[in-house]
Order: C-alpha cells, then structure tokens, then sequence
C-alpha cells in the first residue's frame, strides 16, 4: 500500500509557521531537527491526524521565494476536515485567521476559504448537517 506522507509547504521562516500552524491552526508540531548549513526538518499535522502532514521548508533561494503564499497560482490549494466545522471556524477566526468568505452549506457540507500567513489558500471543511 502506498499514501502520500507529507506535503511540502515553502515558508519565509520556520518560527513563524509554526507558530501560526500551531497556534492559529491548532496543528501539533510532530518534527523540527537541524538540518546541514542552517535548515531544519519541520512538520506539522492536525491534532490526531496519523497520516499526511506538512514539511515546513524555509524558501532556500530567490526562485523559491517567489513561490511562497502562491503555491497553487491562487486556487485552493489544501483542505482541512473537520468534526467541528463552527467551533473551529470561529476558533481560527480569534485567531486571527482571514477568511475570505462567509461560511457556505453546500451539499457536500459546510466550507470556507481561508488564508494562511503567507496568503496560500485553504478550505474549511465540515461534515453535511
């Protein structure tokens, strides 16, 4: 059996992703090691979430850095489940999280797009009521 075990997501700084992936998302920090000439090893994952995470990789050169908030051309790019889709949205919301739009019940369920710190576009999705 194959799956995908992380997703690379090119930040500006290492601090500052995870402290927005950790605070504002409520993501659990599960790796941050060294690496050679200055880097680290960083993942982050959604609290349970045994499978797919994130690999915070600091932008390492100009061509990188242009891709930082824009890894998808502006579409949504990642989707975020959740059981707990209003207690959630307005926990990110406190946070400080910009949503782009109002919550919408479609018949798939509930869903909101939102921003992480560099301006990557996220959904948030909730289960069918």
């Amino acid at each position: 059996m194959s799956r995908i075990s992380l997703v690379t997501l090119v930040v500006d700084d290492y601090d500052e992703a995870i402290a927005f992936y950790t605070g504002a998302l409520g993501f659990d920090l599960v790796e941050d090691e060294p690496r050679p000439g200055g880097s680290r090893w960083v993942v982050v994952r959604p609290p349970g979430e045994a499978g797919t995470g994130l690999l915070l990789a600091r932008a390492g050169d100009d061509a990188q850095r242009a891709r930082v908030g824009d890894q998808t051309g502006g579409r949504v790019g990642f989707f975020l489940h959740t059981d707990d889709f209003a207690g959630d949205h307005e926990r990110m919301r406190a946070a400080g999280v910009t949503f782009l739009e109002e919550p919408r019940h479609e018949t798939y369920g509930s869903v909101v797009v939102f921003e992480d710190l560099y301006g990557n576009r996220w959904d948030l999705l909730g289960r069918p009521a």
